[in-house]
Formats: structure tokens, C-alpha cells, sequence
């Protein structure tokens, strides 16, 4: 018998129970954020290996390098997961001398690790790992420059297709250039769940985030999941106006069940597998361990089989 916190359960049944509308985790609704990166270094090609031969789609962030290649690396400056070895700009350096040759496997918890020496990715190495059935996330973290360098890319290679890429970007003028230059991507605004600074801050309205959505010319809404924020109600209203919904980044598994209880299509996470594998454990059937011949039906009564 399965031993299951209440509260957990009574998420998980929201989420499962008989609602043929609502999504539940699995391979194609759980999207490893930057790769699978609980369990190798964010942004790289081995994390994005990992979910992909998991059997999950992932996100990356990209960058415009200052030579015009298109690179994966999510803050704006180089410091972070080069554990201080470089503290300049993305956008101030060449992929020829510079990233190309950064190592953003040694930094944290993965210093001495197998993941030493891994540089950051180049878009087509990226774009080779898309599989129909599992998306790929493209978070553009540059300006509108980026999005002719990045058709040219996805001109050049035929494995990634508007069927298993789309792009998210907080930057509405950056979503409007992907629509007017590649109409047939999928683009999701991404949006925080409050808006404001310091005492001005508040939660974001629905009608504020469909507002964005229209802006952007989006196809449909990735957002910051803060149940508080995000409930049933707040999802319909921006389903109603045609936008799909999405939620970033949940790792932990009862706020997962909410986030698909409310009407979330996908949930961005820093550990797919292991969300799946928490669900699949806790709520999966129990399998049938009877022994399959220890009774015997006869005339519609059973009888032990030595009877």
C-alpha cells in the first residue's frame, strides 16, 4: 500500500480524476529547463542529451554572439557558470575566441565533474537533438537582431521543424519579429506573475497578461506558476481569447498537479525525470499481484483451485 501525504493526494486527484481535459505529467508535458540541469551543467549539450534520451523536450536561452553566432547561455554575462573566469556581456564576445573555448562544466556543484571543459552550445547542435513529439523550448534572451541569424539556421538544417521548436521570449518586440519573419512557429510571451517594484508591486490580472499576449502577436502564454496568483479562473479567462497556457518552473510535484489542475499545457522544470518518476510512483496502479490461478470461477462461483 501506498503511503501518500494528503495534501499531495488531493492535488494529484484534482489533477487526474476523471477530467479527460486536464494534463497530467508525462514525457510530453514536462519540459526540462535548460535541459535537464538538476543533473548536468544548465545550457549545455550534455543536459539537453540527458532529457532528450529521457524522453523529454527541453528549453534553452540564447544569445547573439558579438560574430554573429547564435550561442545557449542564460544570464547576460559570462560570470556565473564560468565561476568568475569571464565577466563580460554575451553579446560582447566571438564564438571564435572566445566561447568556444569557455568552460561552463566546472562551476558549482559540478567542479571535478565528468562536465569539465563543456563549452556552451551552438544553435544547430541544439536544433540536431529536436525530436517530433518533444519540443524545444527557444527562449530568446537577445534584442529582434537575433531573429534573422536565427531563420537562416533553422533554413539550414531540416531535423527542427515548426512541429517540435517554438519560441518564448519575454520581449514582445522580439515574439512580434519572430511571427512577422517565421509565421509558422509557435511563439509564447513569457511573463512574470506579479507586476511592479517594491511597494507598487501587485499580482498581474488576466486581462493584463491577455493584453500582453496581443501585443506580442503571441500564440500563447508561458508565466511564472504562483498559485496564488494563477488559479482556475485566470487560466480560462486567457484560454478564452485563444492563447494557449504554459507555466515555468515547478520542481516541486504538488505544485506541478496544481499548475496542471488550473488548466497548465506544459510545466517547465529543472527535474523532469524525477517529477515523473515522484508521479508515476505515488499515483500509477497498483499492479494485480494475485496469483492468477489460485481461483476458479465455475457457473459464476469461485472456487479455490484444490477445491
Amino acid at each position: 500500500m501506498k503511503i501518500v501525504t494528503t495534501a499531495i493526494q488531493t492535488l494529484a486527484m484534482a489533477a487526474i480524476a476523471g477530467c479527460a481535459t486536464v494534463n497530467k505529467p508525462g514525457y510530453d508535458t514536462l519540459i526540462a529547463h535548460r535541459g535537464e540541469s538538476k543533473d548536468a551543467p544548465e545550457n549545455t549539450l550534455p543536459a539537453y542529451r540527458l532529457a532528450v534520451e529521457r524522453g523529454f523536450g527541453f528549453e534553452c536561452d540564447l544569445y547573439l554572439s558579438k560574430d554573429g553566432r547564435v550561442f545557449t547561455f542564460h544570464d547576460s554575462n559570462l560570470k556565473r557558470t564560468t565561476d568568475g573566469a569571464n565577466t563580460s556581456r554575451c553579446a560582447d564576445v566571438t564564438w571564435a575566441d572566445t566561447l568556444s573555448k569557455l568552460d561552463v562544466g566546472s562551476w558549482g556543484k559540478w567542479k571535478g565533474s565528468q562536465y569539465a571543459g563543456t563549452t556552451p552550445a551552438l544553435l544547430e547542435d541544439v536544433l540536431a537533438l529536436a525530436r517530433n513529439g518533444r519540443r524545444v523550448y527557444l527562449e530568446i534572451k537577445a534584442g529582434p537582431e537575433i531573429v534573422p541569424v536565427i531563420k537562416a539556421v533553422l533554413s539550414s538544417q531540416g531535423n527542427a521543424t515548426p512541429d517540435n521548436v517554438l519560441f518564448i521570449c519575454f520581449n514582445q518586440s522580439v515574439c512580434k519579429a519572430i511571427k512577422d519573419i517565421m509565421p509558422e512557429y509557435t511563439v509564447y510571451w513569457l511573463v512574470g506573475s506579479h507586476v511592479g517594484k517594491g511597494e507598487s508591486r501587485r499580482p498581474i490580472t488576466a486581462d493584463e497578461v491577455i493584453a500582453g499576449a496581443r501585443e506580442a502577436a503571441a500564440d500563447g502564454v508561458d508565466m511564472n506558476f504562483n498559485p496564488d496568483v494563477v488559479d482556475e479562473a485566470f487560466v480560462a479567462a486567457v484560454k478564452k481569447e485563444g492563447f494557449s497556457f504554459h507555466v515555468w518552473t515547478v520542481d516541486d510535484l504538488p505544485q506541478a498537479l496544481r499548475a496542471f489542475a488550473v488548466g497548465a499545457e506544459t510545466v517547465t522544470t529543472n527535474c523532469a525525470k524525477d517529477l515523473l518518476d515522484e508521479y508515476t510512483m505515488l499515483f500509477a496502479p497498483e499492479p494485480d499481484t494475485r496469483d492468477v490461478f489460485s481461483d476458479r470461477i465455475i457457473d459464476g462461483a469461485a472456487f479455490p483451485l484444490g477445491y
